[in-house]
């Protein structure tokens, strides 16, 4: 059993379900009234009645992309002192301590509350603990990954050594010298630093645990460092909403941080799966200085059963699972995955279904594989003219039974040949 790092962590599953849902009508609300995106997006919706995951669900999703846009054209018209496109509910000044740059470019505000980030529960799931040193080889410059960990750090206790990436033979140094009880970071460089000190015939026994991010973090690399004495454990984060998820000790998928709610949907679209179904992961963070509802991360994974035997109880998810944004090219158009959702719906009785494009470049093959329970005459027939008329494009259809469809959140399977 891990000790929590506080008491929101062992609340029961329904005592954080009505907390988080108690809050969401103001967090709509104050989206409406001090975010002039979100009073576009959400116009003529009554945050009073968003109580409810289901009403949650009527509302738009907000794409990675989209907020992408939205600020391109903000800055386009020469509003240099919204840089945000209206999302942040703050400006410049006291309330912004910093900002930060993603490629995009895509600006994100850092607000001023403590943890802003919310890191300090992810660090401490890895075994950190107060009055301890970390290594903090996150980027400071541009991206907010290095001030997310250092905030948190803080937020726990922790000092922090500012390394930074590169400059490996410093990094080993460093860690000689100042003995920090571990790092955090990406995987690969701190396999980079192990090599190099063991290269340079420097000891580095205080380096046991370590929290890593930005990478896949696979068993074999797991493994690797187990055998170098260190205990290595991930979490998901993104520039947009901070901390979504972090893995315990148990190794069984993330448990989702206290203060978001989280859906998986079916990507292209905002309609939530059925509980362990694979889709796109939809993060509304409890954040009043950035109040993102129901953002799009564009990141694919699904909610596992059951609780965390660490003694946490909140909702886990699998981890990160591949990018939703399925959009492929196919006899020179576009198709998206809400095309293939459009089809869909316009049919009673058919399930989940997957876009096959099959051929060589130039002579592609378009099937539509659809789980339905029965095949009446004439169905196959009337859902390749919606393809035709959502698409512009000829396909056929392939009618499955029900779960013949792979569980992996793909929409559209791009199965060509490149040769």
């Amino acid at each position: 059993m891990t000790t929590a790092y506080d008491a929101l962590e062992t609340r029961t599953p329904a005592q954080r379900e009505d907390a988080l849902l108690a809050c969401l009508p103001g967090q709509v609300a104050h989206a409406q009234s001090r975010s002039a995106a979100f009073s576009r997006i959400l116009s003529g919706v009554d945050a009073a009645s968003i109580t409810s995951r289901a009403a949650l669900a009527t509302l738009p999703v907000t794409r990675k992309h989209e907020l992408q846009e939205i600020q391109q054209a903000s800055r386009a018209q020469g509003s240099a002192g919204n840089v945000f496109g209206g999302f942040s509910a703050v400006g410049f000044g006291p309330d912004m301590p910093r900002v930060f740059a993603s490629p995009g470019p895509i600006y994100e505000p850092e607000g001023n509350a403590r943890d802003y980030w919310r890191m300090a529960r992810a660090i401490f799931a890895a075994g950190f603990r107060p009055g301890e040193l970390i290594h903090n080889s996150f980027s400071y410059h541009f991206v907010p990954a290095g001030s997310m960990m250092e905030t948190g750090a803080h937020a726990m206790g922790c000092t922090v050594f500012p390394g930074g990436t590169g400059q490996t033979e410093q990094q080993v140094y460093a860690m000689r010298d100042l003995q920090p009880a571990g790092y955090i970071g990406t995987p690969s460089f701190l396999k980079i630093i192990v090599e190099k000190a063991a290269e340079m015939g420097v000891a580095l026994p205080s380096i046991t645990k370590a929290m890593f991010g930005g990478e896949a973090f696979p068993p074999s690399l797991r493994d690797w460092f187990g055998d170098h004495g260190i205990a290595g454990y991930q979490c998901y984060a993104t520039a947009d909403v901070g901390l979504i998820a972090y893995e315990t000790p148990a190794r069984e998928g993330l448990i989702l941080d206290e203060n978001v709610i989280v859906e998986i949907v079916r990507p292209g679209t905002g309609d939530p799966v059925a509980e362990g179904e694979v889709g796109e992961l939809v993060v509304t963070p409890m954040n009043g200085s950035y109040p993102l509802i129901r953002f799009g991360t564009g990141d694919l994974s699904a909610i596992l059963p059951g609780q965390c035997p660490t003694g946490r109880t909140n909702m886990r998810i699998k981890g990160w699972m591949g990018r939703a944004d399925q959009t492929t090219k196919i006899r020179g158009m576009f198709v998206h995955p809400k095309q293939v959702d459009d089809i869909v719906k316009r049919f009673s009785g058919l399930a989940r279904a997957r876009l096959v494009v099959s051929g060589e470049m130039a002579n592609d093959k378009m099937t539509l594989r659809v789980e339905a329970d029965t095949n009446p005459d004439g169905l196959s027939t009337r859902i390749e003219e919606a393809i035709r008329d959502v698409t512009k494009l000829r396909g056929q259809v392939e009618i499955v039974a029900p779960g013949s469809l792979p569980n992996d959140g793909k929409i559209i399977e791009d199965a060509r040949s490149y040769k």
